[in-house]
């Protein structure tokens, strides 16, 4: 069985956001971990593998640095890695990672019996890439699943709905995206991080996917980012009920303007 899982390197979840002049986030200085989400479906493929056998390919579009989340999915228990590069990627959107990656999966990575990811990925909250990937792939896919068996050649899932949560069956190969619970994530062993150093990391370009810098312009540009302001001190209001009565409608009136 191949199983591959889509990844993304995304900023630690306690890392201080800093905005620089040009109203662009900044990464200096940041840690850079691999997608809280994307871990639940790494955990997933390489469980997939223990029981059915096969093997488990991570794959991510991003820069250099992006080979350590790569590399963290080797040491979990991956067996290889791929990493789509380009310039022309630097600021890729949902649409335009989607391209790439699906432009690698229908090519030089055919073959596959399932692919997992993450619901989302936690620097931007889209949530964009694995509908559009099944889209461009047409495979059938289940979002937010917090449980997965795989027989038969098919696949059946429990996703979670508003209110509670529902069973579907789907053939494979399909798309599945995980949600917190669907399993315990392990964490990579100390042989595993050494043999991580020696498993196959393949860097392609667009060139190589044939593909051009137009095929994967993005339809979305981030302009600028601010931080929200800073929450001014609450107020403390005393006296008799009356007075602090009439002060409190005074302010929510003219002040706060919620009435």
């Amino acid at each position: 069985m191949k199983i591959v899982t889509c990844i993304k390197q995304t900023f630690d979840t306690e890392a201080k956001i800093v905005v620089g002049g040009d109203g662009q986030i900044s990464d200096e200085g940041v840690n850079m971990i691999l997608n809280p989400y994307d871990e639940y479906a790494v955990e997933e493929a390489i469980k997939t593998k223990e029981k059915d056998g096969g093997e488990v390919v991570v794959v991510t579009v991003g820069g250099d640095k992006a080979q350590e989340a790569l590399r963290y999915s080797l040491a979990m228990g991956a067996d290889r890695a791929v990493l789509i590069n380009d310039p022309a990627l630097e600021k890729a959107d949902s649409h335009a990672v989607s391209v790439a990656l699906a432009k690698l999966l229908s090519d030089k990575e055919a073959g596959y019996d399932v692919i997992f990811a993450g619901k989302e990925a936690v620097d931007d909250g889209a949530a964009q890439v694995p509908s559009r990937l099944a889209a461009k792939l047409d495979l059938a896919l289940a979002n937010v699943v917090v449980a997965v068996e795989l027989a038969d050649g098919k696949a059946t899932v429990t996703r979670e709905i508003d209110g509670g949560t529902e069973e579907l069956e789907m053939a494979l190969p399909a798309l599945i995206s995980a949600q917190k619970g669907l399993n315990e994530v392990r964490y990579p062993s100390l042989p595993g991080i050494m043999k991580a150093k020696r498993k196959p990391l393949d860097v392609v370009s667009l060139a190589d996917l044939g593909l051009s810098a137009e095929d994967v312009a993005s339809k979305v540009e981030m302009v600028s980012a601010e931080l929200p302001p800073a929450r001014k001190a609450g107020q403390k209001l005393t006296g008799e009920v009356d007075e602090v009565v009439a002060k409190l409608v005074e302010l929510l009136k003219n002040e706060a303007k919620v009435i």
